[in-house]
């Protein structure tokens, strides 16, 4: 069956698909250059998922931040196949950071270019690699032998993606931003964020959101051209990690997302208010570790890296596993209610 994998990269963003279809799709890589020493300690979470009840509410700092995951290790232990293609959101290097380990250890077949330009940064002193990005404009300028680029953008219709076996829908990513202005407006602003991907996955157990980094811009277009896609959605992977950047949320209203996946930020920079207030379920990176998903007609079912998190909840089971993550519960398809 189909499985998400939102991980626990640090300061970034990675998630892989494994698509029915047996095609495995990645969108941004962080954590890519992380040293083995650094990965697999453990540590703690808590939050409430729909139709879970945990047996205690916890509180306070989980620390999973302090044990990351690297994604190529991740993809060599859990047997999942190198990436038929890969999606960059946009091009910061928290979407980059292992790029080059990522093209020549495992290799990808296809890359997604949404047409966002910018300057090569500053790397000296800085946490991410050079060759990163020199690794990124060889694939992006077509230099790369062996890989692909496409340069789809919002209501794209193509073979595999979204066209073509299985029953003419291919591997269900339809893309809802950026058009064609936005991507412009983007490269005129250097605001990159709001040229940022949104991808719309339309798995068997409801829709699950990827939006990059997307802000205010990005969102009203959604909004405007292509609400009927996002709305009602199974899972949103939060925006910008999950940063309160002075954006409106109003999305959400449309949206009303069953679960809500933050990456990692800085506590005084998560944007909790605007999901709390709507009473919105969510997990983070920092309290879970890594959370994988398997897309079934009912519903989508969640695993925790974490299992002191886990073992919180009533529906845990030791025996209950899926790449090293513990069942919590649940999301019930929207699409069947």
């Amino acid at each position: 069956m189909p499985r998400i994998h939102f991980l626990n990269v640090g300061k970034g963003d990675c998630h892989i698909i494994e698509h029915f279809s047996g095609r495995v799709t990645m969108i941004d890589i962080c954590g890519g250059n992380t040293q083995e020493e650094m990965l697999n300690a453990s540590s703690i979470f808590r939050t409430l998922l729909e139709d879970v009840t945990p047996k205690t509410t916890l509180a306070g700092d989980y620390g999973m931040r302090n044990s990351p995951t690297n994604p190529l290790t991740y993809l060599k232990n859990n047997g999942i196949k190198s990436p038929f293609r890969f999606i960059l959101s946009h091009p910061d290097m928290d979407h980059l950071d292992g790029f080059e380990a990522l093209c020549n250890q495992v290799g990808i077949a296809n890359f997604w270019d949404n047409g966002l330009r910018k300057e090569k940064p500053g790397f000296e002193g800085g946490p991410y690699s050079e060759t990163d990005w020199d690794a990124y404009e060889k694939v992006r300028d077509k230099k790369r032998e062996g890989v692909t680029v496409v340069t789809p953008i919002a209501g794209a219709k193509f073979s595999f993606a979204n066209a073509g076996d299985p029953e003419n829908r291919g591997d269900c990513l339809q893309i809802v931003a950026p058009d064609a202005n936005l991507v412009k407006a983007a490269n005129e602003s250097e605001d990159h964020n709001d040229g940022s991907y949104v991808i719309v996955y339309h798995s068997a157990g409801g829709k699950i959101v990827f939006p990059g980094d997307a802000h205010d811009g990005t969102w009203e277009y959604v909004l405007k051209h292509h609400s009927s896609l996002v709305a009602n959605c199974a899972v949103l992977i939060a925006p910008h990690h999950g940063r309160d950047s002075d954006r409106s949320y109003d999305f959400l209203d449309t949206l009303k997302p069953g679960l809500t996946l933050f990456g990692y930020a800085e506590s005084e920079h998560l944007g909790y208010e605007a999901y709390t207030q709507r009473d919105l379920l969510k997990i983070t990176n920092n309290q879970a570790g890594n959370v994988v998903m398997e897309a079934k007609t009912a519903g989508i079912d969640i695993f925790v890296e974490n299992r002191k998190f886990a073992e919180t909840f009533k529906a845990f089971n030791a025996n209950s596993t899926c790449c090293g993550s513990y069942y919590i519960g649940t999301i019930s398809n929207p699409d069947k209610t």
